[in-house]
């Protein structure tokens, strides 16, 4: 039976484990799952690990040392569908505020033995590696947003992945604006729904954690926040590099405003 099910593998770079846990904290759902596919490689869940090439593999975590720059080429190799979730595999997460900074001052400060750390300078996405079928978004992941897709993989439908921006969410659950009723620099105009609306909900602004929407007008949202908040340019700069950071849209609006500060 398990010959015609699909082999999925499941890969950790550089990341928290967090998105691997949203998929096992599917708990119910998984159980349908496990009997669709046939978990092949997934060290977080089981020991057993099958042999490649896998039909579809999930990639959490970014590409933050030499040795990962060579594994990610043989994983790309193994599996015939890859998809990078959450922050880490499509942006380079937190991990790649290094690339702003100067990452060989960052060790010789903070570890007692820097020579026996390896790392590259640069933390990046899983795409800028090699060729990525799918990405999903968020830090975690949104574990139903995984189900859907493999879903999908497995019918041969197009997924249902939203793409617009955190407001609408917003505005169908009936949430008040914080940035118009409290007055916070929301990121949620310019942020691909995905997380259900979960900071504003408890009256917080939204930061960004599911990446840039499609088309987000960085700008217009900045000139609002420099008009009603009094957000200076390093503010904007430190609220779009966070998570996603290193995603196009956010990392060339963040260096536009390190720009004018500096001016």
């Amino acid at each position: 039976m398990a010959e015609d099910k699909i082999k999925l593998a499941v890969y950790k770079f550089s990341s928290c484990d967090g998105c691997q846990l949203s998929l096992l904290n599917l708990e119910d759902e998984l159980l349908d799952l496990v009997g669709a596919v046939e978990i092949a490689y997934f060290l977080e869940a089981r020991r057993q690990v099958l042999d490649p090439p896998y039909d579809v593999g999930l990639v959490e975590g970014s590409v933050s040392t030499p040795e990962e720059a060579e594994r990610i080429i043989q994983v790309r190799k193994d599996c015939k569908t890859l998809i990078s979730i959450g922050a880490c595999a499509t942006s380079g997460g937190i991990q790649a505020l290094r690339n702003w900074a100067d990452a060989e001052l960052y060790k010789q400060t903070v570890y007692a033995h820097p020579e026996y750390i390896d790392s590259l300078d640069t933390a990046t996405p899983i795409g800028a590696h090699v060729f990525v079928d799918y990405e999903l978004r968020g830090c975690p992941v949104n574990q139903y947003q995984l189900l859907e897709l493999i879903s999908a993989l497995l019918t041969g439908r197009r997924p249902n992945i939203p793409t617009h921006s955190l407001c609408v969410d917003c505005k169908r659950r009936g949430y008040a604006c914080v940035a118009v009723s409290k007055k916070q620099p929301c990121l949620g105009p310019i942020t691909q729904a995905g997380c259900n609306a979960l900071c504003p909900k408890f009256s917080r602004a939204c930061y960004g954690c599911f990446g840039p929407m499609e088309q987000p007008n960085i700008h217009s949202l900045g000139k609002m926040f420099a008009e009603k908040q009094d957000c200076k340019p390093h503010q904007m700069k430190h609220l779009l590099r966070s998570y996603n950071g290193y995603l196009e849209p956010f990392k060339q609006a963040s260096e536009y405003y390190e720009q004018i500060e500096q001016e």
